[in-house]
């Protein structure tokens, strides 16, 4: 697509040339900027040259940079540890997306774009990610990617701010994921995403009894012991449901059945999202009791 209002591209080197002016949109991948018309823009301002590290690991985790394209993303060699790592590879082959594709789309880019369907979204709100933004201060503040993402094509991101990188703790990385995706055709958009992220090694000590935010709030910091369900691509925005051990699957069906807020659009209707979404939940949970003892699951609260 010809961005035919576009009248200039500049490529910042350093933060103080980054400030964004009006008409002015960040560019990276430009997978989904150069997909369709762009009413308004009248610029682009390449983030590509101000040179992010793709990847760094950190005390604390992992850091991604905005600009880590999924190509390098799948090239990432994790830590023997990392349990959890096998739902990058399926979050990525995920999208409807050629390997050329993932040579120029970028972590930071799927994740602002705020698509229901955007299955980096959804490894990084299972991950508890947490997003850091540049400001227009000059500051930077964070932001978990569950509370980032408010809606389709809608996030909590201010004019002018960039999003700078993705911290991924280093707890969520050594835990276990499981993961189940539908779409209406053999290669179709994503009708919904279900993932989930759980210890096996805690169970014994939890009780179970659940507290803390309601559900589909709950955003975490990756240290949590016990079982959290995350729905995409079937709802607005990801879904986030949180238990202190592993639940029974009656506890967690009964969270979805009550949920009304389903998406609505060719790829799927509400009623089929929600009923594929609570099966697949069902199958994550029993997935996570498989991993572990049996006996040791918990009936309380979503917390």
């Amino acid at each position: 697509m010809d961005l035919v209002s576009v009248r200039t591209v500049r490529t910042p080197s350093h933060r103080d040339d980054l400030a964004l002016a009006p008409g002015e949109q960040p560019l990276a991948g430009g997978t989904w900027l150069y997909s369709e018309e762009q009413p308004g823009t009248t610029g682009l301002v390449d983030l590509m040259g101000l040179g992010w590290p793709d990847a760094e690991r950190t005390p604390d985790g992992l850091r991604l940079g905005a600009t880590c394209t999924l190509a390098a993303l799948l090239r990432l060699t994790p830590e023997p540890d990392w349990r959890a790592w096998p739902l990058v590879d399926r979050c990525v082959n995920a999208l409807l997306a050629s390997f050329k594709v993932w040579n120029a789309a970028t972590v930071g880019g799927n994740v602002a774009t705020a698509l229901p369907a955007g299955a980096v979204t959804a490894l990084l709100v299972t991950l508890d990610a947490t997003a850091v933004v540049w400001t227009t201060d000059g500051g930077e503040r964070r932001v978990p990617v569950a509370e980032l993402v408010t809606g389709p094509r809608t996030t909590t991101l201010a004019p002018g701010e960039v999003v700078r990188a993705f911290d991924v703790p280093i707890a969520a990385l050594r835990q276990e994921t499981g993961f189940r995706r539908v779409s209406l055709s053999p290669h179709g958009r994503t009708g919904t995403l279900v993932t989930a992220r759980w210890s096996s090694t805690d169970r014994d000590t939890d009780t179970g009894t659940g507290t803390g935010t309601a559900p589909g709030t709950g955003t975490g910091t990756g240290t949590d012991p016990g079982f959290v369900l995350v729905v995409t691509g079937g709802v607005p925005r990801p879904l986030v449901l949180r238990w202190d051990t592993v639940p029974t699957a009656a506890a967690v069906d009964a969270v979805l059945a009550g949920h009304d807020d389903w998406y609505d659009d060719p790829h799927g209707s509400p009623s089929w999202r929600r009923g594929v979404s609570r099966r697949f939940a069902a199958e994550l949970v029993a997935e996570a009791g498989a991993t572990g003892r049996s006996g040791n699951r918990s009936t309380g609260g979503v917390r």
